[in-house]
């Protein structure tokens, strides 16, 4: 990035930093009541992130606070800006969008603010805003054009028929999914998700966001969703949508994807339904890399949500690639070394003394606080932030700053 704002801009926004760290979630939460008022903007969200107790505005609130702390050495930025890019093409984010995040985040500065919210801020903070915007269309408009260039690829919304669902575990039920078109898709990277828009009568449209659990074949995606507690649109998968059914989606997206080719050995660690992106890496390394050293380390509650137990297995029963797959609490009809190799959780002193942490390359998905303790534990044994890839379904939280 090349810093193009005025330096008064820049000055002026760096002088609010100690009001984003003091009322910077007010200010988002605010900013998404504005924002919500607009229902056509309302369902590009994911509505169960905004919640009283939702992750969103949080996630935002960082996200503004560091950019303010930034804004005077945006390459900084960059990786953050990229994430932010592919989520937005995902959930088909276009520059029409942008006003109306612009209006309400203005708003809701001079609202939390008052007084503080001078002309001047006001003004610093429109052309920040609008400035980082540029970057983000930009890139989108890249990222939209790659798609629509690439075999198989399409703009917008493609529909897809339910080839195929089967059931993984108590809780993670696979769909693979085959262009009602009869066309070829564009090869995702592993690692990728794609974004659903699920119009589901009486209850509205919702936009979710699954990772592809298959490496790349050019015909068909496959996707493993878990059953969330109350989740709207994973309970309908689960529960209402059959083979023939039709859903909706848009493009591969993502940037926790998988090097084409490996210059490291990769440790691939998960927990939950956060295997579901390592087993798309996993079929990918073991098809094209086959002496590539691979470690896939697994956790989960027992047997009943341990989803592709066998599948792992067989690509990882030879050569240079193994598992390591862990039950918190194995039930009596779980058995180690058939079921699951160790008991207990993944701690960091496990990775330390069992993983290649002086070269290896980590690739990191599940809940919050798993992704957070493993990656304090890679820190601490010394592997570079340059080495860790992470991904974690819903918001962007810093997980890095545990």
């Amino acid at each position: 990035m090349t810093v193009q704002l005025s330096r008064t801009t820049v000055d002026t926004v760096k002088a609010t930093v100690p009001a984003l760290e003091a009322h910077g979630l007010l200010i988002t939460r605010t900013m998404y009541g504005y924002l919500f008022e607009d229902a056509h903007i309302r369902d590009l969200f994911n509505q169960s992130h905004h919640g009283a107790d939702g992750s969103q505005p949080k996630a935002l609130a960082d996200a503004i606070l560091a950019y303010a702390r930034n804004i005077d050495r945006l390459q900084v930025m960059t990786p953050a800006v990229e994430r932010i890019a592919q989520k937005h093409v995902g959930l088909q984010i276009l520059p029409e969008h942008y006003p109306y995040v612009g209006r309400a985040l203005l708003k809701a500065i001079e609202e939390v603010l008052g007084d503080a919210a001078t002309r001047d801020v006001l003004a610093a903070w429109d052309e920040a805003y609008w400035f980082l915007a540029e970057l983000l269309i930009g890139r989108e408009a890249e990222l939209y054009r790659q798609n629509a260039a690439s075999r198989g690829g399409w703009t917008g919304w493609r529909d897809f028929v339910v080839a195929e669902k089967i059931r993984e575990s108590d809780v993670i039920t696979s769909f693979v999914l085959r262009p009602a078109d009869g066309g070829p898709v564009v090869v995702h990277q592993p690692g990728q998700y794609l974004t659903f828009s699920a119009d589901l009568p009486g209850r509205g449209t919702y936009r979710r966001n699954y990772s592809i659990s298959a490496a790349p074949n050019g015909e068909t995606y496959r996707i493993s969703v878990k059953r969330e507690p109350g989740g709207i649109v994973s309970g309908w998968l689960h529960d209402a949508v059959v083979p023939g059914d039709m859903l909706t989606v848009a493009p591969p997206a993502g940037d926790f994807v998988l090097p084409a080719t490996p210059e490291r050995p990769v440790v691939l660690l998960s927990g939950g339904v956060g295997l579901t992106p390592m087993v798309a890496m996993l079929e990918a390394l073991a098809a094209a890399s086959p002496d590539a050293p691979v470690q896939f380390v697994h956790g989960t509650l027992d047997g009943s949500t341990h989803a592709m137990k066998d599948h792992v297995r067989a690509l990882t029963g030879s050569g240079s690639r193994r598992a390591t797959l862990f039950y918190e609490a194995p039930r009596a009809s779980d058995l180690r070394g058939r079921d699951f190799d160790r008991a207990g959780r993944i701690t960091p002193e496990w990775l330390r003394d069992n993983t290649p942490v002086h070269e290896a390359e980590y690739f990191v998905c599940g809940p919050t606080g798993f992704m957070a303790s493993c990656m304090r534990g890679l820190a601490g044994a010394g592997v570079p932030p340059d080495r860790i890839h992470y991904e974690n379904f819903g918001p962007a939280e810093e997980v890095m700053a545990a």
